[in-house]
């Protein structure tokens, strides 16, 4: 905890400047999540004034200030799947307003763009990231929050409110989906080109 637990119930309980510390306390660890799950910095200022504003309007639901972690890492994850969403129907909507011959010409420009960045890329960190870009927001936000900020099962269990066990499978699953991409890109991948070795990532649930 960054925190006392005093603070957060005065905070709970409306004292703003209690808030505002809790708020210092804790931007630069949640604007640091919000980055590795959204992946727009351009964005995470904004995300992360929305979260602090959630947080501001609902902290009197709080149960205990034992959960405020977890509470407010969830608040964090709702937030950005929120933001993503509203992404993807932005981009849907400008993409049925071109022509067919736009469409083409922007999915042009688009893989022209990627192909550029992935040669940009270096390192292990970028590798995983592209890698996690190519699942779904679900996946690819459970496994940032396991495998890159570190969270236990039992703080990522207060967060999705399921069970170790389910939360293991769940793991399990995103993980052998991200293990199908990255064999997909070795078999395409020329030759010579650096791919590291995926067997740690093919273990099951009961090893998680």
């Amino acid at each position: 905890m960054l925190v006392e637990f005093g603070l957060i119930e005065r905070a709970s309980q409306g004292d703003d400047a209690a808030f505002n510390q809790i708020v210092l306390a804790y931007r630069k660890r949640i604007m640091g999540t919000i980055s590795r799950l959204i992946g727009r910095p351009e964005d995470v200022e904004d995300v992360a004034q929305e979260v602090f504003m959630r947080l501001y309007y609902s902290l009197d639901q709080l149960r205990s200030p034992n959960v405020f972690e977890p509470w407010l890492y969830r608040l964090s994850v709702n937030t950005c799947y929120d933001y993503l969403r509203k992404q993807k129907r932005r981009h849907e909507s400008r993409m049925s307003d071109l022509s067919e011959q736009q469409v083409m010409m922007a999915d042009a420009a688009a893989s022209t763009g990627h192909q550029v960045e992935e040669q940009r890329k270096s390192g292990v960190r970028e590798f995983v990231q592209s890698l996690l870009s190519e699942v779904s927001e679900e996946d690819r936000i459970l496994l940032t929050l396991k495998e890159v900020e570190g969270l236990s099962l039992k703080e990522l269990e207060r967060i999705y409110n399921v069970n170790e066990n389910a939360l293991k499978v769940r793991l399990y699953r995103a993980r052998q989906r991200v293990l199908k991409i990255y064999e997909r890109r070795a078999d395409e991948a020329p030759e010579g080109s650096f791919f590291g070795s995926p067997a740690d990532a093919d273990t099951g649930p009961d090893v998680i």
